[in-house]
């Protein structure tokens, strides 16, 4: 049986839904407001939010758990999404932060990437996480990672590498370290090579979510010249 998710506000209910979820129920404290969101940010989705329940704000926080700007929150079960390898999958290595978590697998949504792996305890399906990817988890495979073993090559990310440079294998995972941690030492030995991103002097680190932007878009641009 598949679990289902609490997707908050407008915008993570507008992704579920574009990426095939079957939002249900999907619920707002104000109906004209919602159809209004939906008129000028998804009309491809009028008609999804014209169907939506009303709801007071009470019944709403008894549903949701707290208030949300937009009113709006839906839930919708988790997909089984196979995994693309003909694009990079992303690997975070012991991710700390569930909001940041959470904005990386929206940047691999932009980018297009073949999906978002995860080590350590935190659950890449957990409601902050969710909440960080403003419900694009429905738009990529989301997943722990199961092994530090795959077909293509491993490149991992970290300051001490060689400085990326060249085109990214298609079917490469890109491994990025928590920004307390880094890498661990299990990645490390499982890479088949280590790079770094360009940074000026005395900077000392990007954002994770930054780091992985780069490392993607690194791929997209070479990719098509």
């Amino acid at each position: 049986m598949l679990a289902t998710v609490l997707l908050e506000g407008f915008h993570a209910v507008k992704h579920a839904l574009r990426f095939g979820a079957d939002v249900h129920p999907l619920i707002t404290t104000d109906l004209s407001a919602a159809i209004s969101l939906a008129e000028t940010h998804a009309p491809d989705l009028v008609e999804k939010f014209e169907a939506a329940t009303e709801v007071d704000k009470a019944g709403f926080v008894l549903r949701v758990g707290r208030t949300h700007p937009t009113g709006v929150a839906g839930f919708a079960e988790r997909p089984e999404l196979p995994f693309d390898r003909n694009a990079p999958i992303v690997l975070l290595d012991n991710p700390r932060n569930l909001g940041n978590f959470g904005a990386t697998i929206r940047v691999a949504a932009g980018l297009d990437a073949g999906g978002v792996i995860s080590t350590g305890d935190v659950d890449p399906w957990h409601p902050n996480v969710l909440r960080g990817s403003a419900g694009l988890h429905f738009a990529l495979p989301v997943a722990r990672a199961t092994t530090l073993d795959f077909d293509g090559e491993l490149i991992a990310f970290d300051a001490d590498g060689d400085l990326l440079a060249g085109p990214i294998p298609d079917n490469a995972v890109l491994a990025f370290g928590s920004e307390r941690h880094g890498l661990s030492e299990e990645v490390r030995a499982k890479a088949t090579r280590i790079v770094r991103l360009p940074m000026r002097e005395k900077v000392s680190s990007y954002n994770l979510t930054t780091s992985v932007a780069m490392g993607l878009y690194h791929w997209v641009i070479h990719r098509a010249s």
